[in-house]
């Protein structure tokens, strides 16, 4: 018992002093991390460096933490009568053996992530460039987040391959594991990622917005969602259509920037196409005055002229230009104002007429036309002709 208390003073002594020593070595390499993260912070006014400056204090005060508990845990295990001096000149050898290489790897994949990072906001502003639009910015931000994943991802399985390969671990087997398992993916996953790339040009090209009416895939209607697998949209039904990124060969955007209304506008063969024209142009010129409409046109009506003898009809035709989606309810709004001046100005919308020419006998007299109602026979006389 007496040597048993005796052993406890002499080495309980010591073991206290390791442990306040590990402590006061513990708060000053706290101390130094946080003054070197003041240090970058202060001197540099560039966020991407003072975080720059915050991860390597952090790295600095972790790395003498971790080299104070070692040295406390050897010193430790040697005063209770543990011999660690082989096994800590064996790590010691092979940290300075292969330690370089890893730092140098860690150092190496820390830096490329960093730059990955760096490109992808770059893309992000490139992107955003004389952009002022919401749902573009969404759109360059998905693109950059896309980008920013794929690099890091790349960069954090070469990163881990070189490790393994410094620990000792053969990378060849899992390398050709991996090829095989990603050759299996790849097989059942084909559509997926064939969307995902179509979705990627898709985005990059800035070929549909959300809020833009489109035809995709034979299905057309309002873009409601965007992502890289597919496009949501919604015909004036109400239907909800998903239309897959890799099932898009044809892109037909309607309200592009700006959008339009063709109006092809049948009259009569005996009015004046000039008069009509000028009552086209006055109705567009009211309807530009309007405090309702006139904010949606963005130019008065083009007139193309005569375009066209129809069966019972001259053609003429003209567009106007609007913003976006705006177009219908400018056309339809201008159809019902044509009517009326048409029909205040006694312009002929015509239909369909059938012309029954009957022919002439030797004469030179037409015959009478016979018409069955009902069982009923009638005779009807023609011009020339006498009744039967």
């Amino acid at each position: 018992m007496r040597a048993s208390v005796d052993w406890l003073i002499q080495h309980g002594v010591k073991i206290g002093l390791i442990a306040a020593a590990a402590l006061v070595g513990w708060v000053i390499a706290g101390w130094l991390g946080t003054r070197l993260c003041k240090l970058f912070t202060r001197r540099t006014a560039d966020e991407a460096s003072s975080k720059m400056g915050q991860t390597l204090g952090s790295a600095v005060r972790w790395t003498l933490r971790a080299a104070v508990v070692v040295a406390a845990g050897v010193l430790t295990l040697n005063e209770l009568g543990v011999n660690v001096s082989p096994v800590l000149y064996k790590a010691l050898d092979w940290f300075l053996t292969q330690g370089p290489g890893i730092v140098v790897t860690l150092v190496f994949g820390f830096v490329a992530l960093k730059v990955a990072t760096f490109l992808a906001s770059k893309l992000t502003a490139f992107l955003q460039r004389d952009k002022s639009d919401v749902e573009f910015q969404k759109r360059a931000d998905t693109l950059s987040g896309v980008v920013r994943w794929a690099l890091q991802t790349g960069i954090i399985v070469v990163t881990l391959m070189m490790l393994l390969g410094k620990f000792g671990v053969e990378i060849g087997p899992i390398i050709a594991a991996a090829g095989i398992v990603g050759l299996a993916v790849g097989f059942g996953a084909q559509n997926l990622v064939q969307d995902i790339i179509c979705g990627f040009f898709i985005l990059l090209e800035d070929q549909v917005r959300v809020g833009d009416v489109v035809q995709l895939d034979g299905r057309g209607g309002l873009v409601e969602r965007i992502t890289l697998r597919m496009i949501v949209l919604r015909d004036l039904a109400g239907n909800v259509h998903y239309v897959r990124n890799g099932k898009i060969d044809v892109v037909t955007n309607m309200t592009k920037d700006y959008s339009r209304y063709v109006f092809n506008i049948g009259v009569a063969y005996r009015e004046d196409v000039d008069e009509v024209i000028g009552v086209i142009k006055k109705v567009d010129e009211e309807l530009r005055a309007d405090p309702e409409f006139k904010d949606d046109i963005i130019q008065p009506i083009e007139v193309m002229g005569l375009d066209e003898f129809g069966d019972s009809a001259l053609i003429i035709k003209a567009r106007t230009t609007t913003k976006p989606i705006k177009q219908w309810r400018v056309g339809r709004e201008f159809n019902r104002r044509l009517k009326l001046a048409f029909d205040k100005q006694g312009i002929e919308i015509p239909f369909p007429h059938v012309t029954i020419y009957p022919g002439k006998d030797k004469k030179g007299d037409s015959p009478s036309l016979k018409l069955e109602m009902q069982g009923h026979e009638s005779v009807v006389p023609t011009a020339g002709g006498q009744d039967g």
